[in-house]
């Protein structure tokens, strides 16, 4: 039988082949928590390779996302479908061994990690996930949730800023089913980080409520052993197991240093690494008793045999609770809600109310929310600006998470996106967070990560535009929108009315494969009365919201609260078959065929105006070169809402006077 030392190197060894074969990688930190990882993975870590998606298995991130040939060696090594040859295309176009581990490529990755302190920030939404399942579902004879969730972080992480954000909140909330292996091995790419990060982060964990486990010897089997033991027994806090380990651990001449933290190790230092190791085997050969010594396939199995037959028992016992249990893990919408999501929509309609779309996002989220009991919202501290919370918003605290639907997540931006993220991904839940418009920018990568993971997340963003007056330029989002849209998958709401807003919410929720951003203005709107069928054609992104005839003269194009003034302008040009197109949502209406868009927008018809209280880049080519844009060219400033939209030109007058100028 193969001594722990023998597995790890394993990974050592197949990190460091596959680094070099693809000239380019990061094998010091896989060579370095390679004994972390065969403890954990070995003694403690409950998962089935042959169902990388069972419900209850505990859940394993790798912030420190560079190392992703520990991750692929682990999956590899323990029997999910990661083949040799796919070590062997570490790197290269279409393998399933990407530089940075991405979730939906690879059987076995949670999260997508690279970006550093996301991976242990989306970990701190998987435990709030796993905290509010459990609590919604378990009862006193069967705990159907019931898994860990394992992160390994480094230096920096801890360095980012979210890491301090995310945290923080997890202490608070008492997470104890969350537990962080920091590898403090003291180097970073510039070299030993005690020229930039001396922070004590023992204490720091402590003062954020945590139980943390110091100067643990990272290459000790037996201290790792017993610190995930102590981890594992502490039931109201998060704990972070401190790991004292040297990068690169096993070359002779590189470990220790930055060397081997983003490079290969080279041919030579390899064969010496080999010979240091006790390793004489030849690149990415793994010996048959290694393979056996690794194998999980058979525990996996028998763990989710045992699971599926306590489901068994508690589906008998609780049917309602199991039932409802599997809808919300499939991530499938009640059977009813298509039919009561619609009627909401048109009641909307026939309502007609002048309020502003934050209003109407917030009576939407109170009419769809009771259909919705996975629907789990938040705010970072703006909920009675951004209205997120309903009348049957129910607050998640240490003490309280059986009914809890709301997270408050304080000042954190940037963590509340990236946990949102998390707990999409484990399963059970639909989040939204909100904040104003201008701060999405703390959250861009985390926005950016549920786009390219192609998840569920929906950011709520309030106070749109200029509109919001005397607070000035610094919480004026003039860039704010377009920089969204150029986000590949990102679908970009920005409603005119509450009928728009209520749509928004509809399709946001329906779109499972999909993140969602939400625009709401701070100022009312009025409504814009529409026929069944342009209520409909909402869905599409864009379409005709006012038409004079077949043939128009011009077209104005607006979004959001200059729909208003679109509509105006266009009556105001008597004599003038002017058409009115809204698109509350530019990427679905780029989504419709081509024949469809024609419909909307003729391309006939040259003589087009935009309008939007934004940068106006994103609407030139769909004016043309002789058409107009009515946006933001600078920042804005601070007064009244009407004399700033005065001052920078949006004015039914202005609007008008644009049309006659592109027809003359």
């Amino acid at each position: 039988m193969p001594s722990r030392t023998d597995l790890a190197n394993a990974i050592r060894a197949l990190s460091m082949d596959a680094v070099q074969k693809a000239n380019s990688g990061h094998p010091g930190m896989p060579m370095g928590m390679a004994d972390i990882a065969e403890v954990l993975w070995n003694d403690y870590l409950r998962h089935n390779p042959a169902n990388p998606n069972w419900d209850n298995r505990d859940r394993f991130m790798l912030s420190n996302g560079h190392g992703s040939m520990l991750h692929y060696s682990l999956l590899h090594l323990t029997g999910y479908n990661l083949p040799m040859d796919e070590i062997k295309q570490f790197r290269q176009m279409g393998s399933k061994t990407p530089g940075h581990p991405e979730y939906g490529y690879t059987e076995g990755v949670e999260t997508t990690t690279g970006p550093l302190g996301q991976g242990v920030t989306n970990a701190v939404g998987m435990a709030i996930a796993e905290k509010l399942m459990a609590a919604r579902f378990n009862t006193d004879s069967y705990k159907i949730v019931d898994h860990f969730t394992y992160v390994f972080l480094g230096d920096g992480c801890l360095m980012e800023g979210i890491s301090h954000e995310a945290c923080s909140l997890a202490g608070t909330l008492g997470l104890g089913k969350l537990i962080a292996f920091y590898d403090d091995n003291g180097i970073s790419i510039d070299g030993d980080v005690e020229g930039w990060f001396t922070d004590d982060s023992v204490k720091r964990f402590e003062a954020y409520g945590w139980h943390v486990i110091g100067d643990v010897d990272g290459h000790d089997p037996d201290a790792l052993h017993m610190a995930i033991r102590n981890a594992r027994a502490e039931p109201n806090k998060p704990t972070m197991i401190c790991c004292k380990t040297v990068i690169g651990q096993g070359s002779p001449n590189k470990a220790g240093g930055h060397e081997c933290h983003g490079a290969a190790l080279g041919d030579e230092e390899i064969a010496l690494t080999r010979e240091n190791i006790g390793w004489p085997h030849a690149p990415f050969e793994i010996p048959d008793d290694i393979y056996a010594g690794w194998d999980a396939k058979k525990t996996g199995a028998g763990l989710e045999e045992d699971w599926n037959f306590q489901f068994s028992k508690y589906e008998e016992a609780y049917p309602e609770l199991a039932t409802e249990y599997k809808r919300r893990m499939a991530g499938d919408l009640p059977a009813d809600w298509a039919e009561k999501a619609a009627a909401y929509v048109a009641g909307v309609n026939v309502k007609g109310e002048k309020i502003a779309t934050r209003q109407a996002s917030q009576k939407a989220i109170e009419n769809l929310a009771p259909m919705l009991p996975e629907l789990l919202g938040g705010s970072a501290d703006l909920a009675p600006s951004n209205l997120t919370m309903w009348s049957g918003s129910k607050s998640l605290t240490p003490a309280a998470a059986g009914d809890a639907n709301y997270i408050h997540y304080g000042v954190r931006e940037f963590a509340m996106s990236a946990i949102m993220n998390g707990i999409v991904i484990h399963g059970g839940f639909i989040p939204y967070g909100g904040t104003f418009l201008v701060f999405s920018d703390y959250s861009r990568n985390a926005i950016r990560m549920a786009a390219l993971m192609k998840i569920q997340s929906i950011f709520v963003f309030t106070h749109d535009s200029i509109g919001l007056g005397e607070d000035g330029p610094t919480h004026q989002p003039v860039e704010h929108v377009s920089s969204l849209r150029i986000i590949p998958g990102m679908h970009v709401w920005r409603p005119c009315d509450a009928v728009e807003s209520a749509v928004s919410w509809k399709v946001a929720i329906e779109s499972k494969n999909q993140p969602s951003t939400l625009i709401f203005s701070r100022q009312a709107l009025p409504h814009q009365p529409r026929s069944d069928t342009q209520i409909a054609d909402i869905e599409k992104g864009g379409y005709v919201l006012l038409d004079g005839g077949a043939n128009p003269d011009a077209i104005i194009i607006a979004t959001g609260s200059e729909v208003e003034l679109a509509v105006a302008a266009a009556k105001a040009l008597s004599g003038k078959n002017i058409r009115v197109v809204s698109i509350p949502c530019l990427e679905i209406f780029e989504e419709q065929d081509a024949a469809y868009k024609e419909s909307v927008l003729p391309s006939t018809v040259t003589a087009r105006v935009a309008v939007e209280a934004g940068v106006p880049h994103i609407w030139r080519g769909y004016v043309g070169l002789g058409g107009k844009v009515i946006g933001m060219t600078t920042f804005g400033e601070s007064a009244p809402a009407g004399e700033l939209f005065k001052h920078f030109g949006f004015t039914v007058d202005n609007v008008v006077a644009s049309v006659n100028e592109v027809l003359s």
